[in-house]
């Protein structure tokens, strides 16, 4: 137990990760603090529970299929993610992305760590945990590359920071799904990823106008419906134990959606609220001043170079 514990740890603090990545450069540091802790007991919490827990209704009532977290996780970081950049509004200085180099390392480390949720979450050495590690490299790799060929037809050069998006994209939604789905199933949800996540990351926030930083709705967010949607197509009873529309089984389809529908709306109210209380008590968004000189200076007084 207390191993199981900590593995569930690092999908509890990586999930406000994420969630920072939408309103990077502008929410106040006190308010932040406030906004994770609560955050992560009114909601992670109780979808944990919902999704993963032994009793658990989406797991026992529902059956809901989330493998390694499409829904805990990704759709949970997501839609908070776009809350919170809505509530914040846009940055004042939307520059061109700060270091390329890190982000590709960072990515390429992200891409390797990404088995230790996937293949561990079989909490077991065994087929189902080679096979979900399978299907993670596989939809990865798909999506990385349809990212960019996508990318490289509607702006006309492929980029790094674009790759790297598409993998985190295929990362995601492979998620829901590793345990599940056969090696064909990762092929169909790595392509769908790059298109889709693609277009929330670009289409999409052009769109509405939002201003999420990182791409946390975009590309975890989208990611994430996608992915838990398409467990629902692809599921192959010999690998996971449920059966998939393929298999002539329409009813997951419509788990998965009810699933994702209940998680996107619980989560959006209850951060509006956590927000609002955190805005009216203490303020969300740092001074134009401090925003122009930059957090890392002006709220911690240091900076790197």
């Amino acid at each position: 137990e207390s191993v199981y514990m900590c593995f569930q740890m690092t999908f509890a603090i990586i999930t406000p990760a994420l969630i920072a990545g939408a309103f990077a450069e502008r929410m106040k540091f006190s308010a932040m603090l406030w906004f994770i802790g609560l955050w992560a007991v009114l909601v992670y919490a109780p979808v944990a529970h919902w999704v993963w827990g032994p009793d658990g209704y989406f797991a026992t009532n529902l059956k809901v299929l989330d493998f390694a977290g499409g829904t805990v996780v990704h759709i949970n970081a997501g839609v908070a993610g776009l809350v919170c950049a809505l509530m914040l509004g846009k940055r004042r200085d939307m520059g061109p992305p700060h270091n390329m180099v890190l982000t590709f390392i960072g990515a390429g480390l992200l891409w390797v760590g990404w088995f230790g949720f996937n293949a561990g979450s079989a909490v077991a050495a065994n087929q189902v945990a080679g096979m979900a590690m399978t299907v993670t490299q596989i939809a990865t790799a798909v999506a990385a590359l349809v990212w960019m060929f996508v990318e490289w037809a509607h702006r006309g050069k492929p980029t790094v920071v674009g790759l790297c998006s598409g993998a985190v994209a295929g990362l995601v939604a492979i998620t829901p799904a590793s345990g599940f789905v056969d090696p064909f199933g990762s092929i169909v949800i790595g392509a769908v990823a790059g298109v889709g996540c693609y277009l929330g990351a670009t289409t999409l926030k052009h769109a509405f106008g939002y201003d999420d930083a990182l791409d946390a709705f975009g590309v975890h967010g989208v990611g994430g419906i996608l992915g838990a949607l398409l467990t629902g197509v692809f599921a192959v009873e010999q690998i996971g134990g449920f059966k998939g529309v393929l298999e002539g089984n329409p009813q997951q389809f419509i788990n998965q959606c009810i699933g994702v529908g209940a998680v996107i709306v619980y989560d959006a109210i209850v951060s509006v609220i956590i927000l609002a209380i955190i805005k009216a008590v203490i303020g969300l968004k740092v001074s134009d001043e401090v925003e122009r000189e930059g957090l890392d200076l002006a709220l911690h007084g240091e900076v790197v170079q």
